[in-house]
């Protein structure tokens, strides 16, 4: 029984250091960008709260927390308060399913949970555009729920092609299918799909939409203020973490028991970063015909490629 429960104490623990983790790596990763921008634009970037501006998250989080926080008056209440906590947890809770070796939930289904996980993400933002009361937040949720779910479809017939690929939904397989090769040398194509399926699922440049701030004010998150944006703001760059993470464990090695690993996670963020710094917003009918016309038809290529490869492998073995 002491067992058991010291167990479950160290699980609670090792959980608690990860998210922990994850909220200090969003805190730097908004420096990094706020830095690669400034370099970007042939400025600084913030240089004043510490040591060359190393403190200048913390100082922006204690600054969003203690402002005053706003409430419509005509907004719905429960649901414009709580939609930016449960987007917060739902980013991180997605980061449960990584099989690292310090906690012990190396679950053997990670890549379903994490489809799970992604598709409710759509809800919170659909909700909290809503839920505010105000037109402009309504049309940023629209827009924004519009280009996630014509994104995901594409994002999910690529994960079916290595699901196929690998027969497997651990992620911990990925690791071992990529120790003589890494996936990108064999699916560059399907790689670059991937990355720009990920900038439009985290609504980053040139991808935007649900901030369009010189059309919409500032998108669905327009009424939101202190405590409440920055839970936005915290989950939209989480989730650009996460997804640098998947693009690493799906295509550059998935070997989380090296250093490395994690210089390619920082890498892939930076390119993020770099994409909005250089590249201007695409157009909205644009955007879509990308999905259904080029997305969509390279990967179901992709994915009946592997079917196909799979199939013969079987049957050259029987």
């Amino acid at each position: 029984m002491f067992i058991l429960l010291g167990d479950f104490f160290l699980v609670i623990l090792n959980v608690l250091l990860m998210v922990v983790g994850v909220l200090v790596g969003v805190a730097f990763l908004t420096l990094l960008e706020r830095k690669v921008l400034g370099y970007i634009q042939i400025r600084k970037g913030p240089n004043k709260v510490g040591f060359i501006g190393i403190l200048q998250p913390f100082s922006d989080a204690i600054k969003l927390f203690s402002k005053e926080q706003t409430n419509p008056i005509l907004s719905n209440y429960l649901m414009y308060y709580f939609s930016p906590v449960l987007s917060l947890f739902l980013a991180l809770s997605m980061w449960l399913c990584f099989p690292f070796s310090t906690y012990f939930l190396n679950f053997s289904f990670g890549i379903l949970f994490f489809l799970c996980c992604s598709s409710l993400s759509v809800y919170m933002i659909m909700v909290s555009g809503w839920s505010s009361n105000s037109n402009y937040s309504m049309l940023g949720g629209m827009r924004s729920v519009a280009q996630t779910i014509s994104y995901e479809v594409s994002f999910f017939l690529i994960l079916m092609s290595f699901l196929i690929l690998i027969s497997s939904f651990s992620l911990f397989d990925l690791f071992i299918y990529q120790q003589s090769i890494w996936f990108i040398f064999m699916n560059f194509p399907l790689a670059l799909v991937w990355f720009v399926s990920s900038l439009a699922e985290t609504n980053r440049t040139p991808f935007d939409f649900a901030e369009g701030e010189s059309e919409l004010v500032s998108g669905f998150n327009v009424e939101y203020s202190s405590g409440g944006f920055a839970l936005i703001f915290m989950a939209e760059y989480a989730n650009i973490l996460f997804m640098s993470f998947m693009f690493v464990m799906f295509f550059m090695g998935a070997n989380f028991f090296s250093f490395f690993m994690f210089i390619y996670v920082v890498f892939i963020s930076f390119l993020f970063i770099w994409v909005r710094g250089t590249l201007p917003r695409f157009r909205y009918d644009k955007l879509m015909y990308l999905a259904w016309k080029s997305f969509l038809s390279v990967s179901l290529f992709f994915l009946f490629y592997f079917f196909g490869l799979k199939l013969f492998l079987f049957s050259y073995i029987i």
